[in-house]
């Protein structure tokens, strides 16, 4: 691929900024010689400023949500691109979220630019786990883990029982909920069908990756290592 596509389609600049970015040098090779529009080089071998590029096509971030944001590029408060580099959302193919986690939820958030990986991961056939540690209003009664266990829970103006659901109890009023299912609101909603009410929601994995010691508001491009994890079995 031409080399002023290929940067301009990794979101750093229009054809026009990016033509201007070889013309004052800043485009160069790992070794650090100028690179020309025209010159035929290994994507991995380019350097912006002295920066390897982002990944081409198959970009896959992990992000630590914070509360307060939207998974969204038109609301008119804070959206979670505001917490990544402004070329992340002008990347083509766009950069988007895999999933959702509402405004109140924060967590580990996925975003890819790929629609089959981002399918894969979304799609209840492939049973991919995700876990959430939620703060309750209300102490736990003790019997919530073999409701939420059963496969016959069935939330107001859902037309099926959910699938069986892990609930895992941390502390009175602290618990982990891991689901194989996404449906709309889900967690909060379970804890409201046993009489609770969720204060604060965060989700800690995917698969085998988890948000681990990442601060919230940061970001990570996730390698082949972690794509491994996210898919691991027994995860």
């Amino acid at each position: 691929m031409n080399l002023v596509k290929l940067i301009g389609n990794l979101g750093y600049g229009s054809r026009k900024e990016v033509s201007a970015m070889f013309r004052a040098g800043r485009v160069t090779d790992g070794a650090g010689d100028v690179l020309y529009a025209d010159d035929r080089v290994e994507h991995a071998d380019v350097r912006l400023d002295g920066e390897p590029l982002d990944a081409a096509a198959g970009l896959l971030v992990l992000l630590h949500k914070p509360v307060g944001y939207t998974c969204s590029t038109s609301d008119p408060g804070r959206v979670v691109y505001d917490l990544l580099p402004p070329r992340f959302r002008r990347r083509n193919p766009a950069l988007s979220p895999v999933g959702r986690l509402d405004r109140d939820t924060s967590g580990l958030l996925l975003l890819a630019d790929d629609g089959a990986l981002s399918h894969r991961i979304t799609s209840p056939k492939s049973h991919l786990p995700k876990c959430y540690e939620a703060t309750l209003a209300e102490d736990l009664r003790g019997d919530e883990t073999g409701i939420f266990a059963s496969g016959t829970l069935q939330l107001e103006s859902d037309d099926s029982p959910l699938a069986p659901a892990l609930l895992e109890i941390v502390a009175p009023r602290c618990a982990r909920l891991t689901l194989v299912e996404g449906r709309y609101h889900q967690a909060r909603r379970m804890f409201a069908a046993v009489g609770n009410h969720v204060l604060a929601l965060q989700r800690i994995s995917i698969g085998g990756l988890a948000l681990a010691a990442l601060p919230a508001g940061q970001w990570r491009a996730l390698d082949a290592r972690d794509r491994e994890l996210l898919f691991a079995p027994g995860s």
